[in-house]
């Protein structure tokens, strides 16, 4: 299945930057988040939402984003303005579309469909913007999740535990230490699992306690070791410590290239099952390794790039 170009795009942190604050843009442009979410959504109030999707046409249009994604909240498909902020906003399009409260594969069709209309009328490449769902805010779209990836358009799953809480009519999504509730639990794995199993980037979900940088960072490391790759993020604050935990540490990368070099070595000999430094490691480690310096390199050349190094 071909995806859109920025399948492989860097996301350690998307941003969200409410669709109509001009100061929030500013503001925003200049951190180190790897995307800005411009969001038409929950941001603006249905009497602003003519006007919010006007001043984000004119952004994509005029502003500068540097080397950042360009990405854009839209308003569901079951509300009056879903479509009206795709129509608007594709003149001089986004990255991709952030896509809430998706619930079956019939609407991301839907949206697929509009969208190549839309790229066909306004001459730009076909399936050239990509679709980001936040796939767990129903009841339905946690169920059918598994489906999503069939969509070519996606390149990104994350997850909501804020509308699926309220959807479900439950007080709380957390436990009074901090931990999710099962339920959130099995939405954040099953996005995890299904962003990996159709080939997609898995983004790990918000954290909304903008004052508890301790709990930020103990979420974060405990979502790159479960195989995030990056984070949705609703305050400045934020960006430095997601950035931080979604890219390689120097001791894990220095750890990872010596264990390639000892496979490489190892190779010559005919063995792919080998010990090293006091662990018995194969061609998992391997691959993990690989996958690790991969990244690095990565976030190198997007660091090298918006710096003009």
């Amino acid at each position: 299945m071909q995806r859109p170009p920025s399948i492989d795009r860097l996301r350690r942190s998307l941003h969200f930057v409410p669709g109509a604050n001009e100061r929030m843009l500013s503001k925003a442009l200049d951190t180190a988040a790897d995307s800005l979410v411009l969001d038409l959504e929950d941001a603006v109030t249905p009497d602003r939402k003519e006007e919010a999707r006007g001043v984000v046409s004119a952004w994509l249009a005029e502003v500068d984003f540097g080397t950042k994604e360009r990405v854009v909240r839209m308003n569901p498909l079951d509300t009056p303005w879903g479509l009206q902020d795709l129509e608007a906003t594709m003149v001089e399009p986004p990255h991709a579309y952030l896509v809430p409260k998706v619930s079956n594969l019939e609407e991301l069709t839907q949206i697929d469909d509009y969208l190549t209309q839309l790229e066909h009328r306004y001459g730009h490449p076909r399936s050239g913007v990509g679709l980001l769902l936040v796939s767990t805010e129903t009841p339905q779209g946690v169920l059918n999740l598994p489906t999503f990836t069939q969509c070519p358009r996606v390149v990104g799953l994350t997850w909501g535990a804020e509308d699926l809480s309220a959807a479900i009519g439950a007080p709380r999504n957390r436990l009074p230490s901090g931990e999710y509730l099962d339920v959130y639990r099995h939405c954040r794995v099953q996005t995890l699992l299904c962003a990996a199993a159709g080939g997609v980037q898995p983004l790990d979900g918000v954290f909304v306690d903008i004052t508890d940088n301790k709990g930020l960072a103990e979420e974060c490391r405990e979502g790159a070791w479960m195989g995030f790759t990056g984070k949705i993020t609703i305050h400045p604050s934020q960006i430095d410590e997601v950035n931080a935990a979604f890219t390689p540490s120097s001791d894990d990368l220095d750890e990872a290239r010596r264990l390639i070099n000892a496979f490489e070595e190892a190779e010559s000999q005919g063995l792919m099952a080998i010990s090293f430094e006091g662990k018995m490691v194969d061609v998992p480690h391997l691959t993990r390794a690989q996958k690790l310096v991969a990244r690095a390199e990565q976030i190198a050349a997007n660091l090298s790039e918006s710096t003009g190094s």
